[in-house]
């Protein structure tokens, strides 16, 4: 997948607290899901296609990652 990720609007969850130490997250155009760490925000980014997205966030919400 290639995506330019220059335009993307990044944003944290509204839980994150304000701590410096989160993940920001990027609706991408083709429906992908881009992720970056918010202390490097120029260093690399994975994304996501909808599906693995999907998969991911229904797998945390059901618990299958432990609580922190």
């Amino acid at each position: 997948m290639n995506d330019d990720l220059s335009k993307a609007k990044w944003f944290k969850s509204s839980r994150s607290g304000g701590t410096k130490e989160c993940v920001e997250i990027a609706h991408l155009d083709n429906g992908a899901v881009g992720v970056r760490d918010s202390k490097n925000p120029t260093g690399p980014a994975l994304v996501f296609t909808p599906a693995e997205w999907d998969a991911f966030t229904t797998e945390l919400s059901d618990g299958k990652f432990g609580h922190a």
